[in-house]
């Protein structure tokens, strides 16, 4: 049973390295490192927005809870 264990330990240090490598070979071309960043800038500016959103809501919800809407 503990070879079971220690080799599907082994299996996904093995997975884990792989995709590591992967990616780290993806971001070694000139486009890589665009896409790696696009793909930043662009979580960021959803995260922006979802904050926005939320604080509008709230903000609603205050504004109702106040009497001060209409």
């Amino acid at each position: 049973m503990k070879r079971i264990v220690w080799l599907g330990v082994g299996v996904a240090i093995g997975v884990i390295a792989y995709q590591k490598i992967s990616e780290a070979r993806s971001l070694a071309s000139p486009g890589g490192v665009n896409r790696a960043v696009a793909s930043l800038a662009d979580s960021v500016a959803h995260f922006a927005d979802e904050v926005r959103a939320g604080m509008a809501e709230r903000e609603g919800e205050l504004r109702k809870g106040l009497g001060l809407e209409g």
